[in-house]
Order: C-alpha cells, then structure tokens, then sequence
C-alpha cells in the first residue's frame, strides 16, 4: 500500500504522450480518480471517468483532446471524485436542468458542429438522408442515453444483407453522433454502434455478405453506335453525357464544373520532363487544353488534371456561346458549364434520364440496346468509365496512366509520396486516341501519335 501512490504516477499519463501516435485502447492516468483516455480505431480520442456510484460502476464522458486538455480532464475528475465522497451523482448533476435529448436533435447538432468536415453539401445531405430513411423511424425520437445495442441492431439487422455497404455506412455515422453525444455530456457508458468487440460479434462482416454490383457499362462494339445516338439528342444534359464520356469523369465532377476550371491556351500546362513522341503534336493540336478539378470536388480529396481532347474543347465551346476563329471566349470563372434549365447543378437523375432514353428507343425500335456484355442490364453513366479502362486495356496502354486518368489511387503510399508526374501529356494522347474511338473517326486523322510510341517511353518523375 505504501507504493501506490508511486505506482499511479509512474503510469501518469504526460502532455508528450497525448500528443504521440497512440495505438487504439485504452490509457489510465493513474491518480486515482478513474480518469483514462480512449482511442478508437478511427483516431477519435475521448476522456472516460470510471467511477463507482451508489454501487454501481459508471462512465462519464469528459470531453475530447485537444478542447479538453489533461491538466482540464484531471480537474472534472477529481471534481466528480468529490462529489461521490460527499454521496452526490456527478450524471444526475450533470444532467440537472437539462431534458434529456433525442437522437434526432443530436444528429442536427452533430452536422451542425461538423458542417465544415464535409467534402461538399452534397455529402451533407447524403450523410443526413441515410439516418433519415434507416435511422430516423427506430432511433429518432429515442433519449441518447437509452440507446442500446439492442436498438441499433434493429435499424441494421433488415439491410445488413442486402444493402451493405449502406449499412455499414449508416453503423458508423450512428457511431459517430452517438460519440459525439457521450462527449458532450448527453450519454454515457459504451457506444452501442461500435464495431470491434462489440456489433463485430452480432453480424457477419461485411465482407462476406456484400454483393459486388458494378455499374452496368457499355460494350466497346456499342461505342461508336451509342455516341452516334447520343449526338443526336439536343439539350444540356445530353451534352454533359458527352463530355463525361470522352473525359471518363464522375457525374458529379462535371456536373459542378465551373468556367474558371479550364485553362486553354492560359498557361502552359506540358509537362516539361514529358518527350513522349508525338505529344508536341498533340498539343498543337489542342493546346494547353486542361480541366483542373480541384481537391474539394474530388473523391479522393486531391486535385486532379484532365487533359481536354479537341472533341472535349468543341462541346466547350458549343455550351458557351461558341467563339470563331483560334480564340477561346468564357462565362465568368464561377458559372456553371452545364447547368440546369433552371439553373442550378443538373441532377444525377437527369444524365441517367438521357441514357434510359436511348435504350428506350433501342428497345422500341426493336434492337437489344445498349447493354452491359456481362450482367446484361442497361449501360449507366457511371459505366462509361469501365468501357474507357476496358478499352484502355485491349491498346495496351500502362495501367498506372490509366488509373490516374481515372483518378484512382496508384501504387503504395510510399510510391505516391515520391510520384511527381501525373503524365499529363501522355495522357493528352491517350485522351485523343479515347476520342477517335468514341466518334468512330481515324486516328490519324486526329493528329494522335501511334501506341507504339507512347509505350516505347518510360514513365518520368518517379
């Protein structure tokens, strides 16, 4: 007994340690007043007092580093020991006042606080929209406090086979307001929408129930006869399938494009440590033509550069009002370059509009359509990505400058960290040839190089 208060400020916890990489668990402090700090496998970490109240063993939630600090923590836990000496309830004080809240108010308050996390308002209203159409009914006007596993397993339990991936997304976001509601002082005790050692035990992964389902693509025989279809159609929406199509983009990255993303002819956008031959003609061809989509809208949080084909520029130009001549004229820098008839972003309903459509008349006129060669359902906008990667691999170009051209995370961290090109100019000929494909036109027609002289260059600024 004499060395125990030496053998609690041995295992202190220090300002140092709190600001280390600290593997998930839990740290104890050590004096005596139950305090520990927890870290979640998500690098979340939150300040927990275990402490005995009228014989029961409770949790209390004291705030989250670095708002909450040690010395701060030390100081509610003590204070909280005191009130357990003197017979009181620290929860029952903390809660004094105050009606308990409802998991619909804590996820308003939630967003509230996280607003400025989020990608985008898109993402937003995605993140709300899932605890709406799961949560809401089960979990919604429920107290946060009485919460418990029980409760979540009733929101996951009847689409946790079927629509996986969504559930596993909604178990985290509950995980997420539910913490969040435990270090604002509304809940405490563990959160009932934990994965490990906890709902890992009660549902199978997700892993082994998820159903792999892509995005139905168009055949590459199809290509050429699908464009001309789509040709054919007039109105903006029709006209973002297009570019969408020839810069295997996201829906959503062309639709929120802007103006003052393009640069053509602005600057000079070659990259210098690129000789591949025949990109000199490339760019004459088209120069300095880019679309620099920027972190914020990207999926992968990283600015990415797409190399604009002459096509990609003339449905620019088309959009804009056309200019005459070698000159390039633009709306203003925050206009939208597809928007909506009535303004706004056009929806991601509106481009799958066009597509269903030109199956429609496929259909009707009693043709199969346009359909995926495997899972024969109907091609999707989101599917002309795959047909450009498929098409990428039947001409040989290297995987990696497919995979950027795509935005898609290439190689290790390590490799990433040390890549210093995104082949741009590389991928300003592969673009043209993608075009020439689409349009059913002659390569050499296009001012595009052969593939024999891509490949015959070793990627640069590795």
């Amino acid at each position: 007994m004499a060395n125990e208060p030496a053998r609690r400020k041995a295992n202190a916890l220090t300002a140092a340690m709190l600001g280390a990489k600290l593997e998930p668990g839990k740290y104890h402090d050590g004096g005596g007043t139950g305090l520990y700090l927890r870290v979640e496998p998500n690098g979340s970490r939150f300040w927990v007092q275990r402490i005995m109240v009228n014989d029961r063993r409770r949790e209390i939630g004291l705030g989250s580093p670095p708002l909450v600090s040690l010395a701060t923590a030390r100081r509610k836990a003590t204070a909280n020991k005191q009130t357990v000496i003197e017979g009181g309830d620290p929860l029952a004080e903390k809660r004094k006042g105050r009606d308990g809240l409802t998991f619909a108010e804590a996820v308003d308050r939630y967003l509230a606080k996280k607003s400025a996390e989020f990608r985008n308002d898109k993402h937003r209203k995605q993140w709300r929209a899932t605890l709406d159409t799961y949560a809401k009914r089960v979990l919604g006007q429920m107290k946060v406090q009485a919460i418990e596993v029980r409760d979540v397993l009733r929101v996951l339990e009847p689409i946790w086979n079927d629509k996986t991936e969504t559930a596993s997304r909604l178990r985290g976001r509950i995980e997420a307001v539910l913490n969040w509601a435990t270090v604002a002082g509304h809940r405490a005790g563990d959160n009932p929408a934990r994965w490990g050692g906890n709902l890992k035990e009660l549902l199978p992964k997700p892993s082994k129930v998820a159903k792999t389902d892509n995005q139905p693509a168009l055949a590459l025989g199809d290509v050429a006869r699908w464009w001309k279809s789509l040709a054919e159609r007039e109105g903006m929406a029709a006209k973002a399938l297009q570019f969408l199509t020839l810069t295997a983009a996201r829906s959503g990255e062309v639709r929120g494009m802007t103006w003052g993303e393009i640069e053509i002819a602005g600057r000079d956008n070659t990259d210098t440590a690129d000789r591949t031959p025949g990109a000199k003609r490339a760019k004459r061809a088209n120069p300095a033509a880019v679309w620099i989509i920027p972190a914020s809208r990207m999926k992968a949080g990283r600015e990415h550069r797409v190399p604009l084909s002459a096509e990609a520029v003339a449905i620019l130009r088309e959009v804009s009002g056309g200019c005459d001549g070698d000159d390039w004229c633009k709306p203003e820098a925050g206009a939208l370059v597809f928007p909506a008839p009535r303004g706004g972003e056009l929806s991601d309903m509106t481009l799958s509009a066009v597509m269903r459509r030109m199956q429609e008349a496929e259909v009707k006129a009693g043709r199969p359509g346009f359909v995926d060669p495997r899972n024969k359902r109907p091609a999707v906008p989101h599917g002309l990505r795959s047909t450009f990667r498929d098409w990428a691999a039947e001409r040989g170009y290297e995987r990696d400058m497919a995979e950027i051209a795509l935005a898609h995370n290439v190689g290790s961290e390590v490799e990433r960290a040390y890549r210093r090109s995104d082949m741009l100019e590389r991928r300003r000929v592969m673009s043209e040839a993608w075009a020439s494909f689409v349009m059913d036109a002659p390569a050499t027609h296009r001012n595009v190089t052969r593939l024999s002289d891509v490949r015959a260059v070793e990627p640069t600024g590795f």
